[in-house]
């Protein structure tokens, strides 16, 4: 398990690096800032993060969703010494919340949640200052904006920083179906859908009001998949 653990003070660093040796993890990484981890996070694949919450540059809660933004497979677990952060740490989608001082224990049963945890896929996408934290099912339609990607969900509309060919590839097994190059919908999100210009269909979605329209191969792929039609 590659594991980074970010604080702002050099003794907390120590005791926790020392906790988790103790435990048997040998792949610890330090991080004093939360632009430090970023920068980590991108050249290391890791597997949790250990994240205080108050620190001087960038907060915890901050860090954590910028992290699971590029990440969204890493898993976090805060530790702080103050207990009244525990419900915005659980928005991020964090795996545990350990309050200082806490024992080896402790971690020990936090770092077991992380691998016993249920592969349930979150994203978190992100319109302004604003982040969301999205399971496949709460988005209707994804849509292509140069290297990222739009999702459209009950929230409105948020991007998320990868190209439609690999959130294609992320979604392909949670019913998204791609009818566009610049287009997924969700299958199981899909109101009507209707025949336009004879080749191409056009659908819409239950609890938004606008409609996605696919290109004459999309359409003609559709058909095959759900009519039984030669392609």
């Amino acid at each position: 398990m590659n594991i980074l653990i970010v604080d702002d003070e050099p003794l907390a660093l120590a005791r926790l690096t020392r906790l988790l040796t103790s435990l048997g993890h040998t792949s610890i990484t330090q991080a004093s800032s939360g632009s430090e981890a970023m920068e980590l996070s991108e050249q290391h694949p890791f597997d949790v993060a250990f994240l205080d919450i108050s620190m001087a540059e960038m907060d915890g809660i901050e860090l954590g969703y910028a992290l699971r933004y590029r990440h969204e497979n890493l898993s976090i677990i805060y530790q702080t010494a103050h207990e009244n952060h525990a419900l915005k740490a659980f928005d991020v989608g964090a795996v545990d919340y350990l309050l200082k001082p806490y024992t080896a224990e402790a971690l020990e049963r936090a770092i077991t949640r992380v691998s016993v945890k249920p592969k349930e896929l979150r994203l978190i996408s992100k319109a302004g200052d604003n982040h969301y934290l999205l399971t496949p099912e709460a988005i209707f339609y994804v849509k292509a904006d140069l290297s990222e990607v739009i999702f459209r969900s009950a929230e409105g509309f948020s991007y998320y920083p990868k190209k439609i060919s690999d959130v294609e590839t992320l979604l392909e097994t949670h019913g998204f179906l791609r009818i566009h190059r610049s287009y997924l919908i969700n299958l199981n999100r899909i109101k009507e859908m209707e025949t336009i210009d004879q080749s191409r269909l056009s659908f819409t979605f239950d609890g938004i009001k606008e409609s996605i329209e696919s290109s004459k191969e999309g359409a003609k792929h559709f058909r095959y998949l759900f009519k039984g039609t030669t392609p």
